[in-house]
């Protein structure tokens, strides 16, 4: 029995690490702050769906697009990062903008990717299907998708118990955490292809 389990459990447990549901919390506190309800489980659902499909394409034809279009996981990374970075700085300014330009935008990005679903997220479940197999490897992406879906669905309780004022001041702390977390992600995307450089000259 334990053998059969094996694969599910250390195809999860990386997945779970990558997909950080509780780590994206304040993210999504702090774009959906001045939603309704039915407008923030809007969001959740779009995040969950575009974060599903973008991994499990990657699951089944995420090498060969890489190699038809000469892109690497850590283009997305910095990529990602960079997006991250203008948005995060966007919501740090003063001013009366939107946190988001709609609903189902926010859903997809930054929600559903990079946030979601990111470099992290694609690499894991790219090295776990060649090890592990896609079985195993997409019934435990899907396992985590459920509870990043319930993680969610939690956070309007925190945000209730806060209220306005203190949800508002969560957020700008979100979007600091935010441009954090888009710096690191653009430093470990050019650090890898550094040291990936560095590897193919010294052949």
């Amino acid at each position: 029995m334990l053998n059969i389990l094996k694969p599910y459990i250390l195809t999860f447990i990386p997945i779970f690490v990558a997909v950080n549901a509780l780590g994206n919390l304040p993210l999504y506190v702090s774009l959906t702050e001045e939603l309704k309800s039915e407008e923030r489980r809007k969001v959740i659902m779009s995040s969950i769906g575009v974060a599903t499909a973008i991994a499990l394409a990657f699951i089944f034809i995420g090498k060969i697009i890489l190699r038809l279009m000469g892109v690497s996981v850590f283009d997305f990374q910095i990529a990602g990062g960079i997006l991250l970075l203008i948005l995060s700085v966007n919501l740090l300014l003063p001013g009366d903008r939107k946190r988001g330009p709609a609903t189902t935008d926010v859903g997809i990005f930054p929600l559903g990717t990079p946030m979601i679903t990111g470099p992290a997220v694609l690499t894991t479940i790219l090295v776990l299907r060649d090890v592990f197999g896609w079985i195993p490897t997409m019934i435990s992406f899907i396992l985590n998708m459920v509870i990043a879906y319930f993680t969610l669905t939690q956070a309007n309780f925190f945000i209730r118990i806060m209220g306005k004022g203190g949800s508002r001041a969560f957020s700008k702390v979100a979007d600091i955490f935010l441009a954090a977390i888009a710096v690191t992600m653009i430093r470990n995307g050019i650090i890898s292809t550094i040291n990936i450089a560095m590897s193919i000259m010294k052949r």
